[in-house]
């Protein structure tokens, strides 16, 4: 793992050197005065003698398991409803795969009492004012539809159309009360009934204000 680390090393360095010379790195800010070449080469001196980290494991069943894997965390928290086996007011009983198990049946069931099972699923919840998935870059912010729009417009390909909304169709739901955080609309995604499944685990998409 060391050697293929060390030839990575390598390979990136003469790679970021070449784009250098050729003109393909812009510096702007801090890093504008590595536009000089005794600069950036001493700028880059110190990487050549750092232990860089390679993975290579493939992933497990291929990109498609990793995707399928992470996307599973951007739409639940802690612990799907399928899982829940029964709950009272003293004991929450759940399915868990037990990965320690090679071969058979992983599928377990545990039995918490239910403050336990509380704390635990409250540690996977988000602080306040943090964001499980946040856009960088071009995908940032509210601009993100006009930065895409100027992209395709720059590579010559047709911007994507944007769904027109039926005039008839009925206005959503709102509550009278404001949200807390924005003071918009806070609108109704769906009426639970006790014991009922919810239809859709995904939020309506709605253009940015």
């Amino acid at each position: 793992m060391r050697v293929l680390s060390r030839l990575f090393r390598r390979l990136f360095l003469n790679g970021l050197l070449a784009l250098y010379a050729a003109g393909e790195l812009a510096f702007y800010g801090d890093l504008e005065g590595l536009t000089k070449t005794n600069a950036f080469a001493a700028w880059l001196a110190p990487f050549r003698k750092s232990e860089w980290v390679v993975y290579v494991k493939p992933p497990f069943g291929g990109p498609e398991a990793v995707l399928a894997y992470l996307s599973r965390y951007t739409q639940r928290v802690a612990i799907s409803n399928h899982r829940l086996i029964s709950a009272d007011t003293q004991t929450v009983a759940f399915r868990w795969k037990d990965y320690r198990v090679e071969s058979g049946d992983r599928q377990k069931v545990m039995r918490l009492s239910t403050s336990e099972f509380i704390r635990r699923f409250l540690m996977h919840v988000l602080p306040d004012r943090f964001h499980r998935i946040r856009h960088y870059s071009l995908l940032a912010g509210a601009t993100r539809k006009a930065t895409i729009a100027r992209i395709l417009g720059l590579l010559g390909q047709p911007a994507p159309e944007m769904e027109a909304q039926d005039p008839r169709a009925p206005a959503p739901l709102t509550l009278r009360e404001p949200c807390p955080c924005c003071g918009g609309p806070m609108r109704i995604i769906e009426i639970l009934r006790r014991g009922q499944k919810p239809m859709s685990r995904n939020p309506p998409r709605t253009q940015a204000a």
